[in-house]
């Protein structure tokens, strides 16, 4: 199923410092808005309050609409919002199998179907056979796969990118963009990102916003 996300005149501010100015856009299914900026331009702000989780020492003013759905008001756990951050945050007391099985919607019951779900996934991925694994034996690439399967089992409607890939080598990088970016256009599935990297904008190939910081 294809979704869409529209930022609808998002502006946003810290005391009187405005850090985003007023942001209209419609992100469609597939497609990767990359916000980019420097340090302290509001980057992960912008993700932050359309993910749910805005800090109340900042302002915000505009609509978040997921398929046309107004969610600005609602919590962060019924937006239907996902999100990548830098770490991957595996929980390292869970092999790969139990980390992606806490990821799975509610909607999937049943320890059968969920060790299907979980099956399939890291087979989608090139990961067939890791279940049993101990997330601290698997390589950087592998990890950042790991959380990218966790957080598409939850069956979000759009998801955010805190710079996923700047921990990274180079060689991973470029890896990890195709995966994700590949796996995101396959799902229509809407995402804006953030990074201050020229080549993470190029990978996503969609539209892009610069964020002054000024």
């Amino acid at each position: 199923m294809s979704h869409t996300l529209r930022l609808r005149d998002v502006s946003l501010s810290l005391a009187d410092k405005v850090l985003v100015p007023t942001l209209d856009v419609e992100v469609g299914p597939g497609e990767v808005l990359t916000v980019m900026g420097p340090s302290g331009s509001g980057k992960s702000t912008l993700l932050a309050f359309i993910g749910g989780f805005l800090d109340p020492a900042f302002a915000a003013s505009g609509r978040i609409e997921v398929d046309g759905r107004d969610v600005t008001d609602l919590p962060a756990e019924r937006r239907g919002i996902g999100i990548l951050f830098q770490d991957d945050l595996l929980f390292p007391h869970l092999s790969v199998g139990r980390n992606l099985a806490f990821g799975l919607t509610a909607r999937v019951r049943g320890a059968h179907e969920r060790r299907e779900r979980v099956a399939a996934a890291l087979g989608s991925a090139g990961l067939a056979g890791f279940g049993d694994r101990d997330p601290a034996t698997l390589s950087g690439g592998q990890r950042a796969r790991v959380s990218v399967l966790r957080a598409l089992l939850a069956e979000p409607h759009a998801l955010l990118l805190d710079e996923p890939f700047s921990k990274l080598d180079s060689a991973l990088r470029d890896e990890f963009r195709a995966f994700l970016f590949g796996d995101l256009r396959r799902r229509g599935l809407p995402t804006v990102q953030v990074t201050h990297e020229v080549a993470d904008a190029r990978a996503a190939r969609g539209k892009t916003v610069a964020l002054s910081g000024i």
